[in-house]
């Protein structure tokens, strides 16, 4: 799994986090996550949520692992999925907000 240690983003690293939430079944596992908060989710429950299952559900789980943006735990006989940290999010949001409008003329001074 990718960490997002540091807090400024490298190109790479948003653009594999994007593009991992660049499917609808994604988005949908990523919403439905975040509504469950820190606890998660077993993934039996998960796929109900999102009517995924089997080789679908885990393919699409694995993708949002390896960008970094789940984590899945094992507790006993199930695996609990969770968001990674809400800090990550802030951090994608703060990669494409940093240089809003940046390059637009200042028309109040011109």
């Amino acid at each position: 799994m990718k960490a997002f240690d540091d807090p400024n983003l490298s190109l790479v690293q948003a653009a594999s986090a994007y593009a991992a939430l660049g499917s609808e079944q994604r988005l949908s596992l990523l919403r439905t996550l975040t509504r469950a908060g820190d606890k998660g989710m077993n993934i039996g429950t998960l796929g109900a949520a999102t009517d995924l299952s089997g080789a679908n559900l885990t393919h699409h789980l694995k993708i949002l692992a390896q960008a970094g943006l789940i984590k899945q735990t094992k507790q006993g006989r199930s695996i609990i999925c969770a968001m990674a940290d809400y800090a990550t999010f802030k951090r994608l949001n703060d990669f494409l907000l940093a240089e809003c409008c940046a390059d637009l003329e200042d028309h109040e001074h011109g």
